[in-house]
């Protein structure tokens, strides 16, 4: 593969000899790869720190967040029409109480 050329990243990281056993482990008792819990363990880094790990996830969130700013615009406006409503009825209240008196 020629630089430039998309493809795995390889980078080199340390474990103790106990966090690698049970690593190891792991990946028997699951019968999955090193690599593969690896993966795993970088996925859910991602998601934790609210990181879309692919395009998919991106444009689930990028959804999501126009239906929240969506939602948040539609409270406003329906408590601002609340607001002027209630505010109609006691300007209201007001005059006829005024031309009772």
């Amino acid at each position: 593969m020629a630089r430039g050329e998309p493809g795995p990243v390889r980078k080199l990281i340390a474990f103790d000899e106990d966090t690698f056993d049970k690593l190891k482990q792991l990946a028997r008792d699951h019968m999955i790869s090193l690599q593969d819990l690896a993966d795993e363990a970088f996925m859910d880094l991602l998601e934790k720190h609210g990181v879309p790990a692919d395009l998919k996830d991106a444009l689930h969130k990028s959804a999501a967040a126009d239906g929240e700013e969506a939602d948040r615009t539609a409270r406003k406006e329906k408590t601002k029409a609340k607001t002027n409503a209630k505010t109609n009825i006691d300007t209201k209240r007001k005059q006829r109480s005024r031309t009772s008196a």
